[in-house]
Order: C-alpha cells, then structure tokens, then sequence
C-alpha cells in the first residue's frame, strides 16, 4: 500500500538547482513569539466512539488517512479521507483480504450521524477524484467551501515501478464539486507545480483579501514548508509565491520557510498570531505533534513546542508494534477556538498484512488540545 507519509524525494541537489530552488536557509527571525502552553491535551471520545462505531459497522468507510473537514449547508460536515478501506469488518475485528480499498472517499456527518460517499466505475464502489492517466490517482489535500461550491486540492500520483513505495508525483490540481453531488466532480484545474518535490497541497488559509497556500518540498528525510497566496477565494486565479521577503509571480522563487513539517499541516490565526500543528519530520516516524507561532502567516515560525505525543506509535506503543506510525497531524478550524484545539492524525502500519488482522489501526484519531 502506498503511503505518503513515506515519499521520497528524487531530486536531491542537482534537482533543485534546475527547478531553482536554492537550498537557502528560512527567513531570519525576529523577536521570536511567545509560544503555546499546553494546559491538558486529551482523546476526544466523542468523535473517537463515534468513527470507531460507524467504521465497526462495516457498511462503508473502515478506515482511511488524510481527515480534511469542512462545513457545508444543511448542517452536514463532510470528513475527506485519501486511501479508504471499505467494508465488512469481521466480527473478530479484521477485515476480509477481499475489502474494498480506494484513493479517497468522505464521510458526511449530520449530527450523530454518518454516511460515505465515493464514486462508481462499473458498478462498483471507486474513488470520487480519478485522474485522467490511467493507473494514476489523486490523494487529497485541502479544501474551500464557498456558497455551493467546494474546491479540493488533489494531488496526483503514478507509479514508478513494481514496489509498494515506488511511485512519483505528478502534479496538483484543483477539482470543483457541487455540495448537492458530492460524489461527481464538475471540473478538474491544474494548479502551479514544482515536480518531483514542491506540492501546494497542504493547508489553505484564508487572511483578509487572500488564501494562503501552504506546500511541502519533500525530500524524503526533510521536508520544507512553502507559502503561496491567491487574491480572492478561487483557487484559479492567479499566485505569488513567497521568496522570504515578498512575492513574487515566478513559482521557482519560492523559498523555504521552516525545516520539519509534515505533507499535511495547518496554519490558522490563534489570538492574533498565526498557529503552525504538525508531525515533527526531523525525527524518524516520531511520535510527536507540535506547534510553532509567528506573527505573519508567512513566518518566521518560532517556540516550537510538543501539544501531544501520539499513544499507539512504535513498540512500547498502545499496540505494541514496531510497525505502528502516526503522520500528518492537523487543526480543524470548525471545531476549534483560540483556547481548544481540534486535532486529528492518522494512525497506520508498515506491515500491510495488519491492516486485515486489525481494522481499528488504520483509522484517525481525534484530539483536544486545551492551550493557555
């Protein structure tokens, strides 16, 4: 199974001096920002209970990664998730070798209730988000939901060769989807790329007149965050990029802004600064989620600080299994105020036979985390 929390990078030096990135250190800092205190850092066993009970029923969704979210009208809440395993569970909690397993769904929750959504080829369930090349697939990134219409940043993929984790990345694109069909994109538009290691698929933000973009240079062992911006709320006009100390229109300007970021984060305003959440990259499959704060949306990124440590991770985790990681931790803005926090990460293995032993590992976790 393909894994993005697992890329590497292809490029290394040479790369990125042709797609003209230089390997420039991040924008010097200035006074640096008082950073977060965590005051209590919690499982939230509402959601917990709630997802675990759903996926248990094995009527749809069993599991899958990513966990963007979004509010849409009629007091539904959509969860979008990249690569989904569908039912049945067994009853002793594995699941059959036969399940279903496809590059991205959604759940939509009204109230306590929940439901999936996925496409249909021939009959059978399939991802909503297909690329055009066959063999190829979208994983997903974030999303904004204005009116009746939701912008998705997919990115897609293609395999390189016969192994599990040989596999490139192709480009990012923005699909259009009406919220009354969420299982039919209207259109697919091609968003500014940087192959093989600078995607935009991060975070979205928006910050008075513009959506900032948030990306990741991924080099496999490092990993670097990016900042674009879009005037307005559609994502097809036109951007900038940021190159430390403005913007500029040429995407190979960007420069890098923080060192350790995950291919997912967040980047939300919190008590008039701006809140960075992420898995720590520079440690090796780590357990810990952290946050840093700046004063402009752009950076510095400063009083990086651990808010949780994932339980299930490793060995001595919840699971007792050196094949158990945790990745790509994120905020959720609609459930989330300057005091507490929304978090999910995802849960996973680098053994795929246990992902049929125990439905349960491959599912996300939910968290609140209450700052001072």
């Amino acid at each position: 199974m393909n894994r993005r929390t697992l890329l590497g990078g292809a490029a290394g030096a040479a790369g990125l001096a042709a797609l003209g990135v230089t390997a420039t250190p991040a924008a010097a800092a200035g006074k640096a920002a008082q950073p977060p205190v965590v005051l209590s850092a919690t499982p939230n066993t509402k959601l917990n209970n709630l997802f675990t009970a759903y996926a248990n029923t094995g009527v749809g969704w069993t599991g899958a990664d990513s966990t963007y979210s979004a509010k849409l009208s009629g007091g539904r809440e959509i969860w979008i998730f990249s690569d989904t395993f569908l039912g049945p569970v067994n009853p002793d909690g594995g699941r059959p070798l036969t399940a279903p397993f496809i590059n991205n769904s959604v759940i939509v929750q009204r109230g306590d209730e929940l439901s999936t959504v996925t496409g249909t080829v021939d009959g059978e369930p399939a991802a909503i988000f297909r690329p055009q090349t066959e063999g190829n697939w979208y994983w997903m990134g974030p999303n904004l939901v204005t009116g009746n219409v939701w912008q998705q940043v997919v990115n897609e993929y293609e395999k390189t060769g016969p192994g599990g984790f040989d596999l490139a990345y192709v480009n990012t694109a923005v699909a259009r989807v009406d919220t009354d069909r969420l299982d039919r994109p209207v259109s697919y538009h091609p968003l500014p790329s940087l192959p093989p290691t600078i995607s935009w698929a991060a975070w979205l933000q928006r910050v008075g007149a513009f959506t900032y973009v948030y990306g990741v240079e991924d080099l496999g062992a490092e990993k670097h965050m990016h900042v674009a911006r879009v005037h307005g709320t559609d994502l097809r006009g036109a951007w900038q990029f940021w190159t430390g100390d403005g913007w500029s229109a040429d995407p190979t300007a960007s420069r890098r802004v923080l060192t350790g970021v995950a291919n997912e984060y967040s980047v939300t305003p919190w008590r008039g600064r701006y809140l960075l959440v992420t898995h720590d990259t520079t440690e090796l499959f780590s357990a810990k989620i952290v946050a840093y704060v700046s004063d402009q949306p752009t950076g510095p990124f400063t009083g990086k600080t651990v808010i949780y440590t994932t339980p299930e991770t490793g060995p001595n985790g919840s699971y007792g299994n050196p094949n158990i990681i945790t990745y790509n931790s994120h905020i959720h803005p609609e459930h989330s105020t300057d005091r507490k926090l929304l978090l999910t990460y995802n849960v996973n293995t680098l053994a795929n036979d246990d992902h049929y032993k125990d439905a349960s590992i491959y599912r996300p976790r939910f968290v609140d985390v209450e700052l001072s």
